[in-house]
């Protein structure tokens, strides 16, 4: 099998870092990006085939030019996850816009800023793939997520829009919704996590997805057969099950 070149934003900490680290045990050249480089080199760890490029994915020129530094340094990007992203739970008694709009500059824009250069350079290659990650926090909005939610469910309707025209220029556009995984970020929330992942499996069920042609890459399978099914409730139902968990 051919070795890829990744580029995974995000790469600090939780499934971004285990990603990258996965990648290069399987002998593939990693480059990890994220606003702290003191993250990233504990990520890199030494690793001759793994490279650090700093940056804050709200910026899009600063985006443009770290793209072109790492394709000029170690070749195209054959793999580019598009993992970084804010977390702060929300909910009627401290609604925030700023908090909202904080969030959606990162974990919205930030995935659009990456995919303008990169869609550009694929299409002219006529290969590529991209993964974005999203989450099953998308599919439905849910008690706590106001401000998470609906920028993970942005990204799994931009993603459905674009695969059709992605797949005609010969970009594999792949979304990945996982479940609770256990990371810096949900570490800050205290309710119980059902189907609770360790970075490790999530990692490794996303990288077994990069293998393949699938569009959606979820996991837990039992955790996310459950939030697809109560996408099918009306909303009377839906409301009595979330009205629960509050």
């Amino acid at each position: 099998m051919n070795k890829r070149h990744w580029w995974i934003t995000g790469a600090g900490s939780g499934i971004g870092r285990e990603l990258a680290r996965l990648a290069v045990s399987e002998g593939d050249r990693v480059t990890i990006s994220g606003r702290r480089r003191d993250a990233l080199i504990e990520t890199a760890d030494d690793h001759a085939a793994m490279a650090v490029q700093p940056l804050d994915v709200t910026d899009p020129a600063a985006v443009d030019a770290a793209i072109d530094t790492i394709e000029r340094l170690t070749g195209p990007i054959d793999v580019a996850v598009l993992n970084a992203a804010l977390y702060q739970q929300m909910d009627t008694p401290d609604f925030d816009r700023d908090v909202i709009r904080r969030l959606h500059e990162t974990n919205v824009m930030g995935v659009v800023n990456c995919l303008q250069p990169l869609l550009l350079r694929m299409q002219a290659r006529g290969s590529g793939r991209i993964v974005i990650v999203a989450s099953v926090a998308g599919y439905r909005g849910l008690p706590k997520a106001a401000a998470y939610g609906p920028t993970k469910a942005a990204l799994i309707n931009l993603a459905e829009a674009l695969r059709p025209s992605a797949e005609a220029a010969g970009i594999t556009l792949q979304i990945v919704n996982p479940g609770f995984v256990e990371t810096p970020m949900t570490a800050v929330n205290r309710f119980p996590m059902p189907f609770l992942l360790t970075p490790e499996k999530a990692a490794a069920r996303i990288m077994a997805g990069t293998h393949g042609n699938r569009f959606e890459i979820a996991f837990p399978w039992t955790f996310v057969m459950l939030l697809k099914l109560a996408r099918l409730l009306p909303y009377r139902l839906y409301f009595a099950l979330t009205k629960r968990m509050l």
